[in-house]
């Protein structure tokens, strides 16, 4: 069944929904995105489990696509998420360097991440899924939603989440090699394969990044740290394979691995200015899945393993090794079943098996534990006349802790392209097994965080052109921090982070335009101050145009003051900054793509992390060989 969209209506919703629920061939995970982006024009899937087009949701959601992604040619996916509204990347440094997102004014540990569907949970002292490895040629796709989505998907998803889709087979084969320089011998080369045959159809990717780096501490800052080249090196892979039993059963394999190790500077006093330290990291994840359709009813079973083991090595005036494994087991089951002609429900089962473990040569105690999580989920969306409305409600058992939260989203289509939106929802998450242990930071008296969220907005969508605006007002009790006074993890009272974010996409003159505005008060309500790091205010305006064979396009960004901690404590303003971005892509031949970029063309000096300095202006040239079908 094929059900297509060309302007999609907020009316039209449940309709659409249920039709493609109903379709005996529903695909799974990033494979639905390209078989249903061609039938209802733009499909997201993250904002409710369930695809709807992309102007009908309810919550503050985006989408990049492949497309995207190669016209920006972002190098990393920190750079390629800021230029979206409400997001505010910072990095010790350069190219593999640690790297952490706020999504609406929230840090990294409240913003979960998914990949095809997987929660990536970190159970060690930082918490904070490492980002800086995740490389881009091996995404099809990233959806981003805002907000307390809790109720949808349990612990972490305070700030919103962020789903990455790894790329996938098709039925025409496929394959591409491609190979950029840069400079401080920086490299990288890809290979990508996409083969099918018969009902099997199979994508497999290999990327290899590696860079000299530059040094990116500030020795004026830190006098003792010591100023050499952090190089950095990176090999992943992915593997995707799904196999259609029927016209209504499909399993799926899906398999991804980044192999990474860079060196560091450290900003502790304690360290000589001949010291080096370096880190090696190895993430993976394995997932199988069956996706089955029983006349109206639709099944979908996952069962994964996401793993991430660390090692971080001190050598010079001290030697020690010390390191990290963080695993998390996880076996989902999710139903849905239309209700009626213009509703649609949603059940479901999660289990989660999380586990760290530590070890050190140094004498630090080390630790090993584990801690089950489970949640049961029910959702119902569809419509009144033009009213459409989206429920979510879970409980979640996180080890002695269980929490119940809910969602509920409304839209108003005042005409076919005006919609008005509002929601309120409630969040929470679970301290990490690591801010609990950990022998030197870890408080076992940490309490969950928990927040209440209420916004809303105003959409117009004709065509392609989609601009939004919201106004959210979050409220976060006992936020989780890491207290630099005592060395420490513990609770912020109360937070509250009210804001305005705009986000517009459109086709203006033949070039594809994107920009993005985001005010924020981000404030810690039992002193005053404005939270670590976060900017009150962000901007980022970007064009891609062809010119026949040449395609031309900027991105330009702005991220306004803020204040950060010195290892000391000490408070320090970090300034505002802004980088531009330019790029070329010329298209010599149907099968071969010449590509250059110039990152930081006005060579700003900026810091997102005090001490730490950030690339300067640099030149990128690559290619792109496809072969004939």
């Amino acid at each position: 069944m094929t059900f297509v969209f060309y302007r999609a209506r907020a009316s039209a919703l449940p309709a659409a929904i249920a039709s493609v629920v109903a379709s005996a061939a529903a695909p799974t995970g990033a494979h639905a995105q390209s078989q249903l982006v061609a039938s209802l024009h733009e499909v997201v899937v993250t904002a409710s489990r369930n695809p709807q087009p992309l102007s009908a949701a309810s919550a503050h959601t985006t989408v990049i696509t492949r497309a995207d992604i190669e016209t920006s040619q972002a190098p990393d996916l920190v750079t390629l998420l800021q230029r979206e509204a409400g997001l505010q990347g910072t990095q010790n440094g350069g190219l593999g360097s640690a790297s952490t997102l706020f999504l609406r004014g929230m840090p990294s540990l409240d913003t979960l991440i998914l990949i095809d569907g997987v929660p990536q949970t970190k159970q060690d002292a930082s918490g904070a899924v490492s980002l800086e490895h995740i490389l881009l040629d091996n995404v099809e796709r990233i959806e981003i939603v805002r907000g307390n989505v809790s109720a949808i998907y349990g612990s972490g998803a305070i700030g919103g989440v962020i789903q990455i889709f790894t790329r996938a087979g098709s039925q025409e084969p496929s394959a591409h090699l491609g190979l950029e320089l840069g400079p401080r011998n920086t490299f990288k080369s890809t290979a990508q394969v996409g083969l099918s045959a018969g009902d099997t159809q199979l994508s497999v990717g290999l990327t290899r990044l590696g860079t000299g780096g530059f040094s990116s501490v500030n020795t004026e800052q830190y006098t003792f740290a010591n100023p050499d080249a952090d190089g950095y090196h990176n090999t992943s892979s992915n593997l995707t394979l799904t196999h259609a039993l029927s016209a209504d059963h499909r399993l799926g394999l899906q398999w991804m691995q980044a192999d990474a190790s860079a060196q560091t500077d450290s900003s502790y006093s304690f360290t000589q200015s001949s010291d080096i330290q370096s880190s090696m990291s190895a993430l993976g994840q394995t997932t199988v899945s069956s996706d089955n359709t029983f006349g109206r009813w639709r099944s979908r079973v996952h069962l994964s393993e996401q793993s991430q083991r660390d090692k971080f090595v001190q050598s010079g005036s001290s030697n020690s090794v010390y390191g990290y494994l963080t695993r998390t087991q996880t076996l989902r089951w999710v139903n849905t079943l239309p209700v009626g002609d213009n509703w649609l429900g949603t059940a479901g089962l999660e289990e989660q098996q999380q586990h760290v473990d530590t070890n050190a040569d140094d004498g630090t105690p080390a630790y090993d534990l584990n801690r089950l999580a489970d949640a049961v989920f029910v959702g119902l969306e569809g419509c009144l006349g033009p009213l459409t409305m989206q429920l979510n409600l879970r409980n979640d058992k996180v080890g002695s802790l269980s929490k119940d939260t809910t969602y509920l989203g409304l839209g108003y289509s005042l005409t076919d392209a005006l919609k008005l939106t509002a929601s309120t929802s409630t969040a929470f998450n679970a301290p990490p097994l690591g801010y609990l242990v950990d022998p030197y930071a870890g408080n076992l008296l940490l309490k969950p965080e928990l927040a209440y969220s209420n916004e809303v907005g105003v959409q117009y969508s004709v065509g392609k052109d989609l601009i939004r605006a919201t106004y959210f007002d979050t409220r976060v009790q006992d936020q989780l921090v890491y207290d630099s006074g005592t060395s420490k993890f513990g609770n912020i009272n109360r937070a509250r982070i009210t804001g305005l974010e705009v986000s517009y996409r459109a086709s203006v003159a033949g070039a594809d335009v994107q920009a993005s505005l985001t005010g924020q008060n981000p404030v810690d309500e039992t002193t005053g101050k404005t939270l670590a790091r976060r900017a009150k205010t962000m901007a980022s305006l970007g064009a891609s145009k062809p010119f026949g064979a040449l395609r031309s396009g900027f991105n330009l960004r702005y991220v306004g003051e803020r204040n950060d901690d010195t290892t000391q404590g000490a408070a320090v303003d970090l300034g505002a900054y802004s980088v531009l971005d330019v790029t070329l892509a010329y298209r010599y031949s149907p099968q071969l793509l010449l590509t250059a970029r110039i990152d930081n063309l006005i060579d700003a000096r900026y810091q997102t992390v005090y001490g730490y300095n950030q690339q300067a202006r640099s030149l990128f040239a690559g290619l792109t060989w496809t072969p004939k079908r």
